[in-house]
């Protein structure tokens, strides 16, 4: 009796054991939003990856591919600058992105990671002459709906 009732205990502690880390594999995931198709840069295709860290802060990752040179847009610009909505701290640059073409392909691949203190309501990216302007000019090539 006292053997079965140790049993019963430990089959109980395992259960709870797996359920909790399901549930903390499930809220430790990022979340990954696709840009819409672009006007301006038709072929461009990306994604971004947000991810809430343990300081309360937000990871965000963004990748694009087949994304155009800005000195190949109509009017040329030199630089992606990415722009966060957020719904507490309103539109911010966070930053270039950061450009390279494949070895064997002339593809255009474009990235930026980074942290900001506010949960982002949506992103985009516009074509700048400056890569630290404080507001985003008009030439909008991607974005996110709302996350």
């Amino acid at each position: 009796m006292k053997n079965a009732k140790f049993t019963s205990v430990l089959s109980r502690a395992g259960f709870v054991s797996l359920v909790l880390i399901a549930v903390l594999a499930v809220s430790s995931c990022s979340k990954k939003i696709s840009f819409q198709t672009s006007t301006a840069v038709p072929a461009a295709q990306g994604v971004v990856k947000y991810k809430k860290d343990g300081n309360n802060n937000y990871r965000i990752e963004v990748d694009i591919k087949n994304l155009a040179a800005p000195k190949r847009l109509e009017p040329p610009k030199s630089t992606y600058v990415v722009w966060i909505e957020t719904d507490a701290n309103g539109t911010k640059n966070i930053g270039q992105l950061k450009t390279s073409s494949g070895i064997f392909t002339s593809t255009l691949k474009a990235s930026l990671t980074t942290v900001s203190a506010f949960k982002p309501a949506f992103l985009f990216i516009t074509a700048e002459e400056n890569g630290d302007i404080q507001y985003p000019g008009y030439q909008v090539v991607l974005r996110t709906n709302r996350f």
